[in-house]
C-alpha cells in the first residue's frame, strides 16, 4: 500500500513583504518530507518553486509587486477594498485549482482572505502566518474602532462592510469582517516579539512568536564591501513605496561626501538614477539589492521600517533610521525608536542634515550597540524557521489523531 505525505497548502498575495517571510518555512517543510503547494499569482511562481513548493497559479487584480505604489490609493477604504475585490474573484479560481487535490492543512498569509474560506469549505485547520504585528487584548477598542469610526459613517464604508459580510455568509463562515481579518484561530508570528506593540497583552495560546525566518539567502546574490570603505550605509524604502527621487537626492547630499563611508542606495524600479543628478563614487545606486547580505556588513540602515526590513536590521544588529511610508511601517518605526535602536524620521522631515545627523548619532552611540546586541540574542532564542515548522507539524499531528478517533 502506497502512502502519500500530508499535503500542506500555502496561500499568499503577490507582494514581496507577504511572500518572502514564508519561504524559508516552506523550504523547511518540504525538506521534512511534506508535500507543499503554494497558491500564488504568476509573478512569484519561480520564487515559490525554488523553495520546493508546487505552484497553484491564480490571477490577481491587485497591483503587482512592481506596480506603481500610487495604485494603492491614499485612504483606508482605498487600501482595503482591493483586497476584498481580489478575494471574491480569486475564490472560484482557487476552488477549481484545488478540486480533487484538497490539502490536509492550510497555512496562509494574513492578506489571503480566500484561504480561511477554503479551509472552512474543506473542513481542515488553518494557520495564519503573520509577517507583521498581531492584535492584542484591547486592540479593537484602542486601534480598530477609532481608525474605522469615520469610514463606517460613509455610504462607501457601509457598502464595503455589507459586501464583506455577505461574502462570508455566502460561504458559511460564522464571523464578522473584523474578526475574520484580525482574529485567526491559530497564528505563527514571523516577527520578533520585540517588534510587537503591547506584547504582554497578546494571547499566546493563539499567537506564537517564532521570530525571523531568514535562511541564508544565497540565491539572492552576494555583496562585498568596497576596498577602502570604512563604514557602509544601506538606504532602502522596500519594494513598493519607492517612488521618491527627492528623498534619494537628499540621501546623496547627506552621505555622498561623508569621509570613509560607502552608501548603497536602492531606488526601486520607478526611479531613474539620472533623476538623482551627479553621483560621487561613494554612492552605489541599484534598483534592487540582496538586502540581508548587505546588512550583515553594514554599519547603518535607512529603512521604510517594513516588518521584513525592521527584523533584518535587528537580526544583524544594525542601527536604523526609520522613514515609514505606509500601513504598519509607522508603528514599526515607533517601536524601533522605543527600543533605543533607531530614529523615526517622518518623510517630510527627511532632509540631508536630519538624515546625516541621525545616522552619525546612532552609529556613534555604544548604548545603541548594546541594545541591538541584546535584541539580536533574544531573537536567536525565538526559534525561527525550525520552530515554525515544528508547530505546523504539531497541528498536522492533531489532525491525524482526530481522524483516527
Amino acid at each position: 500500500m502506497t502512502t502519500h505525505p500530508p499535503h500542506i497548502a500555502m496561500f499568499s498575495i503577490a507582494v514581496h513583504g507577504h511572500v518572502n517571510p514564508s519561504l524559508e518555512v516552506i523550504r523547511e517543510l518540504v525538506a521534512r518530507g511534506y508535500r507543499v503547494s503554494y497558491a500564488i499569482p504568476p509573478a512569484f511562481v519561480e520564487k515559490v518553486a525554488e523553495a520546493g513548493a508546487e505552484p497553484k497559479i491564480w490571477h490577481s487584480t491587485l497591483p503587482g509587486p512592481d506596480g506603481d505604489p500610487e495604485a494603492w490609493g491614499t485612504t483606508l477604504l482605498d487600501n482595503v477594498e482591493p483586497f476584498l475585490d481580489d478575494a471574491i474573484q480569486a475564490l472560484p479560481q482557487l476552488i477549481k485549482a484545488y478540486e480533487g487535490d484538497e490539502p490536509d492543512l492550510v497555512i496562509h498569509d494574513i492578506a489571503s482572505y480566500p484561504a480561511r474560506v477554503l479551509a472552512h469549505r474543506w473542513g481542515v485547520k488553518a494557520i495564519s502566518l503573520s509577517p507583521n504585528l498581531v492584535a492584542w487584548d484591547g486592540y479593537e477598542e484602542e486601534v480598530g474602532e477609532p481608525m474605522w469610526a469615520e469610514p463606517k459613517k460613509t455610504e462607501r464604508g457601509q457598502a464595503y462592510y455589507a459586501r464583506f459580510q455577505a461574502w462570508l455568509d455566502e460561504n458559511g463562515v460564522g464571523a464578522d469582517p473584523d474578526s475574520f481579518v484580525g482574529r485567526p484561530a491559530r497564528s505563527l508570528v514571523l516577527i520578533p516579539k520585540a517588534l510587537q506593540p503591547n506584547a504582554d497583552r497578546v494571547d499566546e495560546a493563539v499567537h506564537t512568536f517564532v521570530g525571523a525566518c531568514q535562511g541564508d539567502r544565497a540565491a539572492q546574490g552576494e555583496w562585498r564591501r568596497p576596498a577602502g570603505a570604512e563604514k557602509v550605509l544601506l538606504v532602502s524604502l522596500g519594494s513598493a513605496f519607492t517612488k521618491h527621487p527627492a528623498f534619494y537626492r537628499e540621501c546623496v547630499k547627506a552621505f555622498g561626501d561623508l569621509p570613509g563611508w560607502h552608501t548603497v542606495l536602492q531606488v526601486g524600479k520607478h526611479v531613474d538614477p539620472a533623476e538623482l543628478g551627479p553621483l560621487p563614487d561613494s554612492i552605489e545606486v541599484r534598483d534592487w539589492v540582496p538586502q540581508l547580505a548587505i546588512l550583515r556588513q553594514a554599519d547603518a540602515f535607512v529603512t521604510h521600517a517594513g516588518a521584513g526590513g525592521s527584523q533584518e536590521g535587528l537580526a544583524t544588529a544594525t542601527p536604523m533610521v526609520a522613514v515609514p511610508q505606509a500601513v504598519d511601517q509607522f508603528g514599526n518605526a515607533d517601536m524601533l525608536q522605543s527600543l533605543g535602536v533607531a530614529r523615526h524620521v517622518p518623510m517630510e522631515e527627511a532632509d540631508a542634515r536630519t538624515l546625516r545627523e541621525a545616522v552619525l548619532a546612532l552609529v556613534g552611540d555604544p548604548e545603541v550597540a548594546r541594545r541591538l546586541d541584546s535584541i539580536r540574542r533574544e531573537m536567536a532564542g525565538e526559534g525561527g524557521t525550525r520552530r515554525a515548522a515544528d508547530l505546523i507539524e504539531a497541528e498536522l499531528s492533531t489532525v491525524k489523531r482526530e481522524e483516527s478517533e
